[in-house]
């Protein structure tokens, strides 16, 4: 690293000990959600795809097995729908409850809106406090530089450099991490609406699915074999 960035972030004080690692933890925060959302359209969309088309021969039993094989958190969602209980009348197959299934589905969903905005909020943390650790660097070599004229007993640009450049370091330090928090987390944010609402639209796809399916219609049981 360049010499003279290091012994600026120096000049900066300890404030910028801690601007640096706000920058750290939402740097960190930035990959592990891209890898966390790496594919995750893609992996929903092959595996509602792949639910209607079990649905569609009729075997509800094999779309579930589908869903427990996918790698996508949404194959989760549409398991929920799948698996909800279903209630009928005696000597038949039971048929699918809709209503069950979509409440199903929705709750399950809902879920995993939440496990998309996991630890955003360490983002949207480092965009709030970063300019105010910049500004109590700010006061702090403001500080400095009238102790410095104090024990001097002179003033001159010579005598307050010192405490200026630590406050103005600092402050650029803690915009500069707040910018790029906030354009982050809002990035975040809009990513994971459009996740949200592409989720909702294949759970529908598969409700839709579901109930078009033979597998959701009540079917007579067959009667059990007679023993000669």
């Amino acid at each position: 690293m360049d010499t003279s960035f290091l012994t600026m972030l120096k000049a900066g004080g300890y404030s910028m000990v801690v601007i640096g690692l706000c920058s750290v933890a939402a740097v960190a925060v930035a990959i592990e959600r891209l890898v966390a959302r790496w594919g995750f359209a893609g992996r929903a969309r092959a595996a509602a795809d792949a639910v209607a088309v079990e649905l569609a021969r009729g075997d509800l039993e094999a779309a579930r097995a589908r869903c427990r094989t996918s790698p996508s958190a949404a194959a989760d969602v549409f398991l929920a729908g799948l698996s909800a209980s279903p209630r009928g009348a005696a000597g038949t197959v039971p048929a699918v409850d809709l209503s069950r299934a979509a409440s199903a589905m929705e709750r399950v969903r809902q879920e995993a809106n939440l496990e998309l905005r996991r630890r955003l909020w360490v983002l949207g943390t480092v965009g709030a406090i970063a300019p105010f650790v910049g500004l109590f660097g700010t006061v702090v070599g403001i500080m400095n530089a009238f102790h410095q004229m104090a024990v001097t007993g002179q003033g001159g640009f010579a005598v307050v450099a010192a405490g200026i450049s630590e406050a103005l370091v600092a402050t650029a330090g803690g915009i500069a991490v707040a910018i790029a928090a906030v354009v982050l987390y809002n990035a975040f944010n809009v990513h994971v609406q459009r996740l949200s609402t592409q989720l909702r639209i294949l759970a529908e796809q598969v409700l839709e699915a579901l109930g078009e399916s033979p597998a959701a219609a009540g079917a007579p049981r067959p009667a059990p074999a007679r023993e000669a």
